[in-house]
């Protein structure tokens, strides 16, 4: 561990919680149409980031959002611009995509992100950053869903996912699509990526994997969502996933060293 990553890990205490902040946090998530859910977001954010922080940052990724998300978030950045900006995509480039974006406009030693559709509590990041500084030191932590509450064809395409991402690439987690997950910066500076779909995260977590990275899970409570559209089941965006998964999977078996080196650099 370097100095750096030993003072971001230090942090502080919240005196009206009592418990541990990490030095510096970068929280971003993706919003594709998520006029209903982005403002609420935010808010929840700006109440609970100081209690887990001493400093912080929130990005907001519009993955090319055909309502009003784009107008709210470029409002938000108004009225709070010294901790909340917005990465705009013109086109809907995808969730790995603006997965994607979010790293590289994130600028200090801790990342972390959820989803925009609120399924998650900001409050529970502080389960994950609490995990990473655990004596054991690991450099990223992914949450797993508690309870999911996600339709049954949902349910059904992650139980399939996740044996399939076991048994051909050996990564255990629990839930490996969980958005929800922890990333010390210095993990993330070799790491290529070619997915630009819902295979982005798990492709992350192989090629870390495969770097030696020390992955560390916590349980994180998984809400309904209340306004907005799901698409992680469409069957597209489904179809992307299984070609990507074959094509990092064929790489690897073939020219390991190719494999690992495709794509795009995490943090540009």
């Amino acid at each position: 561990m370097n100095a750096s990553e030993g003072l971001t890990l230090a942090g502080t205490t919240d005196a009206a919680t009592g418990t541990s902040k990490v030095a510096e946090l970068s929280f971003f998530f993706p919003a594709h149409n998520e006029e209903a859910n982005l403002e609420a977001l935010v808010d929840e954010a700006l109440a609970t980031l100081p209690s887990l922080a001493t400093r912080f940052e929130i990005i907001a990724v519009d993955d090319g959002s055909k309502d009003r998300t784009a107008a709210i978030a470029d409002d938000l950045a108004k009225r709070h611009p010294d901790v909340f900006r917005v990465v705009h995509h013109p086109t809907n480039l995808g969730y790995g995509a603006a997965l994607r974006s979010g790293f590289r406009a994130a600028r200090y030693e801790l990342i972390t992100f959820i989803d925009g559709d609120r399924q998650f509590k900001v409050i529970d990041v502080g389960r994950l950053t609490e995990r990473i500084a655990a004596p054991d030191a690991p450099d990223v932590v992914v949450g797993y869903r508690l309870e999911r509450a996600d339709p049954p064809i949902r349910r059904w395409y992650a139980r399939i996912y996740r044996l399939a991402n076991r048994t051909f690439f050996g990564v255990r987690v629990k839930d490996i699509d969980c958005a929800c997950k922890l990333f010390k910066r210095q993990s993330l500076r070799s790491i290529m990526v070619a997915s630009g779909g819902a295979f982005f995260t798990a492709e992350l977590l192989i090629k870390l994997r495969f770097e030696g990275c020390r992955i560390a899970e916590v349980g994180i409570p998984h809400y309904p969502r209340t306004a907005g559209s799901p698409t992680g089941a469409k069957p597209k965006v489904v179809l992307r996933a299984v070609r990507d998964f074959w094509s990092l999977r064929l790489r690897l078996w073939f020219r390991r060293s190719k494999g690992m080196g495709r794509g795009e650099a995490i943090l540009g």
